[in-house]
């Protein structure tokens, strides 16, 4: 069975930074694709970064340039590196595994962020 565990999370200031962890088990890790996704209170889950198996990364235009993507395969782990961080970030922020033309699609259970002075 496929299991996404985040860390990371937490309180920090306007400003600030953090970096999310993402350990994927279960499953060979470098066949998926994989996302960071974050919901706020009262909004829709967004897609905040993407890191495709074949090294494409994307993002979305609010994080682009404060945010980056990685992943290590042989550490079967994705990180999401958060710098410059805003109020307008906070939000729970859950990882993503998808493999193309199948129905595997997994989620971690998601990490709080909380960005406040």
């Amino acid at each position: 069975q496929v299991q996404l565990v985040e860390s990371g999370g937490g309180l920090v200031q306007p400003g600030g930074s953090l970096r999310l962890s993402c350990v994927v088990s279960g499953s060979i890790f470098s066949i998926y694709h994989m996302g960071w996704y974050r919901q706020a209170p009262g909004k829709e889950r967004e897609l905040v970064a993407r890191y495709t198996r074949g090294g494409y990364t994307g993002y979305a235009d609010s994080v682009k340039g404060r945010f980056t993507i990685s992943r290590d395969n042989p550490k079967n782990t994705v990180y999401l590196q958060m710098n410059s961080l805003k109020p307008e970030d906070t939000a729970v922020y859950y990882c993503n595994a998808h493999r193309s033309g199948t129905s595997d699609d997994y989620w971690g259970q998601g990490t709080q962020v909380t960005v406040s002075s």
